[in-house]
């Protein structure tokens, strides 16, 4: 191979890597870009017009920002940690109403999972109650599934739990 033939392929790989980081570099600043304080911010307006628009009452806030109703507080002084088991009847809806998920799968109504392994929303929200006990979760998308989606889940939505804890066991 001549020496400019070689000197053009060695070029082109070079503008090939070039364009290959540029790549990576724009899909990486996407994900960074997300900025959580403005959509907690947009959120919280959406929670909070929802509400009144909704006529919710006892509606109360954690300091971080998700939004509950303890229908029923439940009974017991579970501490909770990521490895905490949960067995919960529950239903997941967008703000318009529409169904998402539900714990009613064919024969079964409830669904059991560590704590750790749910969305943010959830692990902050289940430490309310105890077993027995009700809780209305209204999740800001930070604490769900933020600008990604999930399913029929649009990026940044808000989510609205009705959540029933029918037991809680700590691992020995």
């Amino acid at each position: 191979m001549s020496r400019g033939a070689t000197d053009i392929l060695n070029m082109r790989k070079l503008v090939f890597v070039a364009l290959l980081f540029a790549v990576i570099g724009s899909s990486c600043s996407k994900i960074e870009s997300y900025d959580m304080e403005k959509q907690m911010a947009i959120d919280e307006k959406v929670i909070k017009d929802f509400i009144a628009e909704k006529n919710l009452a006892n509606v109360k806030r954690t300091d971080n920002g998700v939004y509950y109703i303890i229908e029923e507080p439940g009974s017991g002084d579970v501490k909770y940690t990521r490895s905490t088991t949960i067995k919960a009847k529950y239903e997941g809806r967008l703000l318009n109403g529409k169904v998402f998920d539900s714990s009613k799968k064919g024969d079964k109504d409830e669904f059991t999972f560590a704590l750790g392994d749910v969305i943010p929303g959830w692990q902050i929200g289940i430490q309310l109650i105890q077993k027995g006990g009700k809780i209305r979760l209204l999740i800001p998308s930070p604490f769900a599934y933020q600008n990604r989606g999930q399913g029929s889940i649009p990026a940044n939505a808000v989510l609205d739990f009705d959540v029933e804890l029918l037991d809680v066991t700590n691992p020995q």
